[in-house]
């Protein structure tokens, strides 16, 4: 079984522009399984689903340690690197970032979604507050040894519609940058979707892409086209197997 460090070492290579890998988003051990199955060549979790099968709602209401323990039954189901979507870390301070990042790469993590969005509150973090938060979960990932993967997400096209999304480019850009030189290794703007936007993120940052496949967004060949790294499906998983499963139920219930 290849070690947690080699898992995120493969996992840092998957993330090419213009050839990327696609996530396809789990909740659990068993969802994992059959994804693996299907043939994918790394797992990731989704705050939304882990939350929503546990009954509980999406922003960190589920309890950390549930988030954490469902992710250590994951990666105990597979020898692929697993990825977590870690939300706003549980904390605002820089202690507790470092303290919950440590817990979760102790349990077989290779890699975190960290957003920018206030979790519970309103709007974003400052690109300085935000900084200096990606700074705390870099510190604590280099701490453990293991070489994770920083996944962070900016919430300002996922917070505003879709037809002023060309409005916020320009901070999409900044943050891209402060988050890189704080020790960031990709870059996720969910609900972006269109092309000329994306490709113009693409091409202002270094760091890989990451895109969320929802309706509306572009194929995949259109997006490694424009330079994505990473394709993921957030939510979409659970809902169509939830949407399967309700029209079963409705048919053996006729």
């Amino acid at each position: 079984m290849s070690s947690q460090a080699d898992k995120a070492k493969i996992f840092h290579s998957l993330h090419v522009k213009g050839d990327p890998i696609v996530l396809y988003n789990i909740w659990d051990a068993g969802s994992a399984k059959t994804v693996a199955d299907a043939g994918a060549k790394a797992l990731a979790t989704g705050s939304w689903p882990v939350a929503v099968a546990q009954g509980y709602g999406d922003g960190q209401n589920i309890p950390m340690q549930a988030a954490i323990d469902n992710a250590k039954r994951i990666v105990e189901t597979t020898d692929l690197p697993v990825t977590l979507d870690f939300e706003g870390g549980y904390a605002i301070d820089d202690e507790g970032l470092r303290s919950n990042i440590a817990k979760a790469l102790d349990v077989g993590v290779i890699g975190f979604n960290f957003e920018d969005q206030i979790v519970g509150g309103e709007g974003l973090h400052d690109i300085d507050e935000q900084t200096k938060r990606v700074t705390a979960v870099r510190l604590s990932i280099d701490a453990s040894g293991v070489g994770a993967y920083l996944n962070a997400r900016t919430d300002l096209f996922l917070k505003s519609k879709p037809e002023i999304h060309a409005n916020y480019m320009d901070e999409a850009i900044e943050r891209a940058k402060a988050y890189e030189d704080a020790g960031a290794s990709g870059f996720f703007a969910p609900a972006l979707l269109d092309e000329t936007l994306i490709g113009k993120l693409c091409e202002a940052t270094d760091l890989p892409v990451n895109i969320i496949a929802i309706p509306g967004c572009p194929p995949k060949a259109k997006l490694a086209e424009l330079g994505v790294a990473r394709i993921s499906y957030g939510p979409v998983p659970y809902r169509q197997m939830m949407a399967a499963l309700g029209e079963g139920a409705k048919a053996a219930f006729a």
